[in-house]
Parts: structure tokens; C-alpha cells; sequence
């Protein structure tokens, strides 16, 4: 893939005017799309024409001719074409005549009366340089050791996601979107990499490393237990690029990067802007949708740059439960005299209500959603050789959910309050902010230097609209459940340096660095009505005479102050990384990081990468690599209680119970065979070939594998049973609950391959189109499941069950194909992307009633057209043909019924959404 190194044209008389460049010696890759930005000025060159060559040093303020003259000294490489809209550079050739001006000891040449010449043989522009997956800056996509992924930011307008996660999960092969969730995990949706899980992708922006979120993933699907960073807290309009690492790299980054990297490189730009405004909702006609975003950029100083964003989304709910009828006996039963009395009082007749009652009481679907977010980037010399720089993310989301139905008949209903039953609804109210700030220059020692810091929190609020009926006709509605608080603090030092070592042609690539890092986590409790048990008991004239009301919230109970306190720890670590191309066709690259945590001490991580060139346009590449990724602050320390889908035995189908999330250091987990989490470890494989059969054409295959050991896991839901009781109850909790928790629980072993095709195809006067197609093909398995003392075991205590297992094995589609038409027709674009997943099976407590997702082709369309040069309109679908998942069995619907379509779909259960869309820019 080939993208532009700068939007403006150089005239002749441009060429004369002075410029202040500040440029190393460098790759000339590199030091031309440098030179290009600098000046200000479109060039164009045979990425084959620049490849293994080195531009010479330019500093100083200097006439744009003069300084490119000077730029390609040694290079073989001259202007063969000016045409006061782009430069052409190539190795001279006979009788190619050149136009506009040409680079001379003199200076500039003026412009020859010669006819325009032929072109030279397909030039292309320099290649995107990429940032992830090496310390180097000049190495390309098809250069890379390890297969990476470039979004560019063309392709985040072409699209009506809504969020950069979606975008990720629809453009790459072995990305994977979490689409469903209960309680708070309604809010954060995620995205994996080759089948494993969130976390275990480490997200960067710029190149440093990004909070997570505060929130525990608890009572989704497949992606329980995780607290990974927030993609959608990233305002989109902000993103320059996106680069996607697929391979392990702990040793580089750190801890998370066990299936790879996500690097969301912002804006720079000094000048110009964009605005667009989407409007669009679902077939159904819900999940209305409204989102505008700006950027502007404006020069500070004379070489400064700040660029600004700010993007506002709001969307209305998603409610998929039409289908989904409460069917139960929903009110009280009435004796004789018309008095509501017990379910199953002998002689009762059912309340005339029960005719006309609504059916209608399930709403899964996607939440609410009012999000508010900012963004900047900014940087400017100071002196000659040194740069600062900052840049930052500011965003407020407020989001609200349904959550399970309570009948009026329940024993979690007060009927003075709800005399018809009530949903429970969830409000989260989340905070959230990164700052970077950081020096970066030239000649410490030798060294490029980049010295930084990023601060960054994330508070979450919880609120719920619910019944405490343990508190009877006095409680209240409305409850503050407590606050969730995640904060990071990360400093680096970045040294790189190309050293001579005379063995070899090229110099050693040499980058060293170290990294300290304090995370701090904190739950504040909620109000008391919100987890107390105020021991109601209802009188013995009512229906619920007798029953034993559960305390707290219904849906989310608040936190308790047992679950509140403040936790923290720190790390350092140090690596060092080189690179050597040893041969004009074998490179090596050899990486190594140490780093000491505060809680679990130490751990060491290598990776060694090569690629060789076996013929032109055909190269392998191949990585071996260890790594690691801490437990999470929140998986060590988060303690929750909600109200969730369970099978209470002698029952066979799933009904809403009380679930209490148990930190692993709480006697009550101990009791039930908790221990201190530790990191899990990993080993990567992975080789490929890269290779450029026809001109215009990209080819990649890649197959891994990946080992985890220690593998944190959240469990099985444990109980109701004696055992589960009595630990509860240990530690004064309601014994009349479920658990879980996290633990070490399995090994596993992924293995999968990726195959990308980009082609780009030009049909003259029927425009040109730009084809992809990519694929993956991921398995998970258990290698090791952690089985419970013989005591537990005989009590029915089971960690992992046959739930858990297939949420990791066949819960995500193993096969996933993408196919990609841009068709670009003078003012009109249409972008067609069909999206295959394949076939994804839920299990349950009840192999007979395991559910089947089938396989789904996804249908995208954007079709826009350039109304100016500046502005475009666009009418598209997400979902075109509106797709649903299949529907879930009566057995598996919950009682009172709260499912109908399977959310352990990828492509979630709201259906098509369409959109319309203006984009302008200045």
C-alpha cells in the first residue's frame, strides 16, 4: 500500500524559497518522506529505486532545491519530473527528459521547452512508514519482521462505525468484537486479536502505552474477567493512522502484548481541518444515532504545530425483546374475596390483570449512549535539537441499559412500589483522560532521545434505577452503587542510534530504553440502602409472607464497604532492542526486556524476528518470542454482587439468582481454593511470507502459534450449594448466593493463520478500484485445566466447566473472511466490504442445550460523492441486509424469558443501521 508524503505541490518559484530543515543521515525511505514534510512538497519515487540507500544530513535554512540537491548526495537518485503539482525522483536513465526544474550545482534550472516526456515506469510513492513493532524509523509494512495492519485515516471516514473498535474488528482478519454483556458490562465493548482475549493486546497511543478501564468485565460471554483499554474514549476524527501489530511483543512494549499491538497514531497537521456530521438508525427505526466531529490545526510559532478535535455522539437504545415474551404468571393469584394471596394457594383464580398485562418486559439490545470527547496533539523545537511535544484525550460517557425484568409476583418486588414489576436500569457515568507530555532530540551520546511522561484516570459512577426489598415499602428507587477509579502514571526513556560496526554493510540499528510505571485502583462503596439487608419482613397477611428478601440493589448491588479500599503497585523495566540487516537479503532483529513489579516480582521476556528476501517481490519472515501480562489490579482486588442467569438445581433452565464476585485473597475465596494470581507466560511462533507477484499487488500469509501458561480466568459460576454457602456466610455474606472468581486456571494453546491480499486495479475512464481480501483461521484449546481439591471436588466445585471451555474454544467464530471493493469513479466513491463469520456455538450447564450462531455474510456499503472539493455527502449501511444471529431456545431464554437473538453473535443483535453522512474539509 502506497499513501502520499505531503499534500502540497512545489512550483518553481516555491523552490527558491527558504526552508529551515533539521535532518540526520538516514535511510532514504525515510529521510525523503522526512524532506517531504519539512518542505512541503508532494514527491513521488520506485519504492525498489530507495530501498537500501541512505539520504546525506541537511541543516540549516536553505532553498528547497539547494537542500534536496544535498539531501540525495550518494544516492544515485535525481528529479527526472516537476510538473509544478508533484516531484518525481528515479536513477537517471538516456533520453528521459526532464521538466519543471531540475536539482544542479547552480541551483535551479528553469523550465524546458521540451514536449511533456513519457513517464517513467510506474513510480510510486514512498511506502507508509510504520512505528509499531520496531524502534527503527524507516521501516515499511513490507518490510516488517512481523505482519502489521495500517488503517488509514481515509479509512475511518469511508465507514458508519461509530467507534474506532468497530472499525478494527471489521478491517482486520483475526480482530474479534465482545457484542453483549450483563450489568455494568453492557458499557465496554471489546476488541481481541487471534482469538484471545482484550487485555492480552496492548494498546498505545503514540507509542505510549494507554490506560485501561476501570470497569471489570464481569457478566459478559466470551470475553469475562478483563479491564482492557477503551478504544471508544479515543475521539476517531483525532486519528491520523492506525497500526496493528499481529504478533506476540512483550519484549518491546511490556506486559499485555501477548497476541499484539494496537498503536493509534494521531493528527500533526499544522493547518487545515475537517468537520463531519453522521445521522442514521436501525431498520427497526431505534438506535437513532447523531455524531459530529471537528479538527482544526493551526502552526505554533513558526515550526510548531496544535491539532484539535472534539467529537459528540449520542444514540438512543436498541430493544431486540419484542420477540422475547414475558410468558410466566406474572401477578399474585386472588382467593375469593379478591385478595392477592401465595402462588399455589389451592382455590386461588389468576388476577384479571394477567389478560392485559405487558408481555413486552425484556430490552436486550445496545444501551444508551451520550458520549463527549476531546483530543489534541502538540509539539514545537526548542533550539535546534530538541522537540516538545504533548497530546491528550479528554472524554465524558454517560451510558444507561435494561437489565433483567422482576416480575410483580417476585420475591425481589415490594408490589406498594411496583405493582406491576419493574426493570432494573444501570447508569454509568465515566471520566476519563490521558496526558503525554515529552522532549525528544538528537546527540546525547550518540543517541536519538525521547524522554516522556503520561498521566491517566478513569472514574466510573454507578447508578441504578432499582428496589432494595430487603428495606420494604420504604426503599428507595433510586441508588448510588460507588465509583470505580483506575489511574496510571508512565515515564520512559527512549535511546536509538545506528552504529558502524564494519562487519556489515548497513550499520546496527541499536534502541535501549527503561520504563517506570504506578497504577493505582480504587472502589468507593456506595450508599448503604444500595448493599444493605434491611430485614423486612413482610406481614403475614401478604402473599410474601414468609420469604426471605435478598439485600442490596436488584440487578447491581452497590459496592460494600468489605469490597472498597484503595490498591496500588509499581513497576520498572529496561530493554534493548537491535537490528541488523546482515546481507542484502537477511535481517535480524533481537529484542530483550526485564521488569520488576511491586506484587509478583520479576519477569523477562525475549523475541528474536528475521525476514529474507528470497527472490524480488518475495521475502519470509518469522518470529520466536516470550511473553507476559500482569494481573490486572482489578482482577486481583474487584469485589461485586449482581443478579444474573443461573440454574439453580433441581431446575434445568436458567433463572435470575444472586452471583457474589469474590476478590482472590478473600477468606471466602480461599475457602473455596483461591490463590495469589500470578502473570500469566507465554510463547509465540509465527512465520510468513510477504510477497508482490504483479505490480500494484500486496501478498501475506502468516501462521502462529501461541502457548499461555497460568492463564487467568474468571470461573464457573460455583454453587448454589453447601459448600458455596458456608463460605459465604464465613465472612458474613448472603449465603443464598452463587460465586466466582479469578484464578490460574488453565494453559492453553492458539493456533491460527492470516492471509491478506491488497490490490489496486486502474480502469481509466471507469476509475480505479482498490481490492482486499483477508482471512483467518483461529483454534483455542485447553492444554491444562486446574482441577479443585478432592474435598471441593466432592462438594461439586467445579473452576472450569464445559461454559467456560466453549467460551474460549468455539464461543468466537474460528473462520472469519473479509472481501473489500473502493471504487473510486471521478466525484463518487463506493465502498463495499462483505464480512463472513463463521459458525460460533454457546454451550451451557445442559449439553442438550447448547446453542448454534451460524455462519452470517455482513453487508457494508458507503456511497459518497464529492459535491466540492472540499465537501461530500455519503449514504451507507452498517449491516445492509440486516442480519440477525439465530434465536435462542425457550430452555435457554431465562424465566422470566430476557433473550431471543444469541449475543454471543460477533456482529451483535440490533440488525442493519443506516446512515447518512457530510464531511467537509479546509
Amino acid at each position: 500500500m502506497l499513501s502520499a508524503c505531503a499534500v502540497w505541490a512545489l512550483s518553481a518559484e516555491a523552490a527558491l524559497a527558504q526552508t529551515n530543515f533539521k535532518m540526520d543521515a538516514q535511510p532514504a525511505p525515510e529521510g525523503i518522506r522526512q524532506f517531504a514534510r519539512q518542505a512541503g512538497v508532494q514527491i513521488l519515487v520506485q519504492s525498489d529505486a530507495a530501498q537500501g540507500k541512505r539520504t546525506a544530513p541537511v541543516r540549516g535554512s536553505l532553498p528547497i532545491d539547494r537542500a534536496l540537491q544535498q539531501l540525495l548526495t550518494g544516492t544515485g537518485l535525481t528529479v527526472v519530473s516537476n510538473d509544478g503539482k508533484t516531484i518525481i525522483l528515479a536513477p537517471p536513465r538516456s533520453g528521459l527528459i526532464r521538466t519543471g526544474w531540475a536539482t544542479t550545482a547552480a541551483g535551479v534550472t528553469p523550465p524546458a521547452p521540451e514536449p511533456a516526456p513519457p513517464e517513467p515506469d510506474t513510480p510510486s510513492v514512498i511506502e507508509e512508514v510504520i512505528v509499531t513493532g520496531t524502534r527503527s524509523t524507516s521501516r515499511t509494512v513490507t518490510e516488517s519482521m512481523a505482519p502489521i495492519d495500517v488503517i488509514s485515516a481515509a479509512e475511518l471516514t469511508k465507514s458508519g462505525k461509530q467507534s474506532t473498535r468497530d472499525l478494527i474488528s471489521t478491517l482486520v482478519p483475526s480482530a474479534n468484537t465482545s457484542n453483549s454483556g450483563a450489568g455494568a458490562s453492557f458499557a465496554i465493548k471489546t476488541v481481541s486479536l487471534r482469538g484471545l482475549s482484550a487485555d492480552q493486546t496492548l494498546v498505545l497511543v503514540n507509542g505510549k502505552r494507554r490506560h485501561n478501564t476501570a470497569i471489570l468485565f464481569v457478566n459478559g460471554t466470551t470475553q469475562n474477567g478483563q479491564s482492557p483499554p477503551d478504544l471508544d474514549l479515543i475521539p476517531s476524527a483525532s486519528i491520523e493512522r492506525i497500526e496493528v501489530l499481529r504478533d506476540g511483543a512483550s519484549a518491546q512494549y511490556g506486559s499485555d502484548a501477548l497476541a499484539g499491538v494496537i498503536n493509534v497514531i494521531l493528527k500533526k497537521s499544522p493547518e487545515g481541518g475537517s468537520m463531519t456530521a453522521l445521522y442514521g438508525k436501525t431498520a427497526e427505526g431505534d438506535g437513532e444515532t447523531g455524531q459530529f466531529s471537528g479538527n482544526f490545526g493551526m502552526q505554533l510559532g513558526q515550526e510548531g504545530y496544535l491539532n484539535l478535535t472534539a467529537d459528540i455522539r449520542i444514540t438512543d437504545p436498541t430493544d431486540r425483546g419484542d420477540k422475547t415474551l414475558n410468558t410466566t404468571q406474572m401477578y399474585f393469584p386472588l382467593n375469593a374475596l379478591g385478595q392477592p394471596v401465595r402462588v399455589g394457594t389451592a382455590g386461588a383464580t389468576l388476577d384479571p390483570r394477567e389478560a392485559t398485562a405487558n408481555r413486552h418486559t425484556s430490552h436486550p439490545g445496545s444501551p444508551q449512549v451520550q458520549l463527549f470527547s476531546l483530543g489534541y496533539s502538540a509539539g514545537s523545537p526548542l533550539g535546534d535539537k530538541v522537540d516538545l511535544y504533548s497530546f491528550g484525550t479528554f472524554s465524558s460517557r454517560n451510558t444507561a441499559a435494561w437489565l433483567t425484568f422482576r416480575n410483580p409476583n417476585a420475591s425481589n418486588n415490594i408490589t406498594a412500589i411496583f405493582p406491576d414489576g419493574y426493570t432494573p436500569r444501570l447508569f454509568l457515568k465515566d471520566r476519563d483522560f490521558q496526558v503525554a507530555f515529552g522532549a525528544k532530540g538528537t546527540e546525547f551520546l550518540g543517541f536519538n532521545w525521547d524522554l516522556s511522561t503520561t498521566f491517566s484516570r478513569d472514574d466510573v459512577d454507578y447508578y441504578t434505577s432499582s428496589l432494595n426489598a430487603s428495606l420494604g415499602p420504604a426503599s428507595p428507587t433510586y441508588f448510588y452503587l460507588g465509583t470505580l477509579k483506575f489511574q496510571e502514571w508512565t515515564s520512559n526513556l527512549d535511546l536509538t542510534r545506528e552504529v558502524d560496526t564494519g562487519a556489515f554493510a548497513d550499520p546496527l540499528f541499536v534502541a535501549v530504553g527503561a520504563e517506570y510505571r504506578d497504577d493505582k485502583f480504587e472502589i468507593v462503596a456506595g450508599e448503604p440502602a444500595s448493599y444493605i439487608n434491611g430485614g423486612y419482613v413482610a406481614p403475614a397477611s401478604s402473599p410474601q409472607a414468609g420469604v426471605v428478601f435478598a439485600g442490596g440493589s436488584q440487578g447491581v448491588t452497590g459496592f460494600p464497604p468489605f469490597s472498597a479500599g484503595a490498591f496500588s503497585r509499581d513497576n520498572i523495566s529496561a530493554y534493548l532492542n537491535v537490528e541488523q540487516k546482515v546481507t542484502e537479503k537477511l535481517e535480524l532483529a533481537l529484542a530483550g526486556r526485564f521488569e520488576h513489579y511491586s506484587d509478583f516480582g520479576n519477569a523477562k521476556t525475549f523475541k528474536l524476528s528475521s525476514r529474507y528476501a528470497i527472490l524480488p517481490g518475495l521475502a519470509i519472515r518469522g518470529t520466536a518470542s516470550t511473553g507476559f501480562r500482569a494481573p490486572s489490579l482489578q482482577q486481583q482486588h474487584y469485589a461485586s454482587s449482581s443478579t444474573i442467569g443461573v440454574i439453580v438445581p433441581p431446575a434445568t433452565t436458567t433463572q435470575l439468582y444472586p452471583v457474589q464476585l469474590l476478590p482472590p485473597d478473600n477468606p471466602a475465596a480461599i475457602a473455596l481454593g483461591a490463590k495469589p494470581l500470578r502473570p500469566e507466560k507465554s510463547v509465540n511462533y509465527s512465520v510468513g511470507l510477504v510477497a508482490q507477484p504483479i505490480s500494484r499487488m500486496n501478498v501475506t500469509l502468516d501462521v502462529y502459534q501461541i502457548k499461555i501458561d497460568n492463564r487467568i480466568l474468571q470461573s464457573g459460576t460455583l454453587g448454589p450449594n453447601t459448600a458455596v454457602s458456608t463460605a459465604l456466610a464465613s465472612q458474613g455474606l448472603n449465603p443464598q448466593q452463587a460465586a466466582f472468581y479469578y484464578g490460574n486456571f488453565a494453559d492453553t494453546k492458539t493456533r491460527g493463520i492470516d492471509f491478506v491480499v491488497d490490490y489496486r486495479t486502474d480502469f481509466g475512464d471507469f476509475g480505479n478500484v482498490h481490492w482486499t481480501f483477508s482471512a483467518n483461521h483461529t483454534k483455542n484449546k485447553f492444554t491444562r485445566v486446574v482441577q479443585p481439591p478432592a474435598a471441593l471436588a466432592a462438594a461439586g466445585i467445579v473452576y472450569i466447566d464445559r461454559v467456560k471451555i466453549g467460551d474460549l474454544t468455539v464461543g468466537t467464530p474460528k473462520e472469519k473472511y473479509i472481501l473489500g471493493a473502493d471504487w473510486t469513479l471521478k466525484k463518487f466513491n463506493t465502498n463495499l466490504r462483505l464480512t463472513r463469520y463463521g459458525e460460533v456455538i454457546q454451550r451451557t450447564a445442559l449439553a442438550a442445550n447448547d446453542e448454534t450462531v451460524s455462519p452470517k455474510l455482513i453487508v457494508d456499503l458507503d456511497l459518497s460523492y464529492a459535491v466540492s472539493d472540499n465537501v461530500s455527502v455519503s449514504v451507507g449501511a452498517n449491516n445492509l441486509l440486516d442480519a440477525y444471529p439465530d434465536s435462542v431456545r425457550a430452555a435457554n431464554r431465562g424465566t422470566p424469558a430476557f433473550a431471543y437473538y444469541n449475543q454471543y453473535a460477533p456482529y451483535g443483535i440490533s440488525g442493519g443501521f443506516y446512515y447518512v453522512r457530510m464531511a467537509a474539509k479546509f
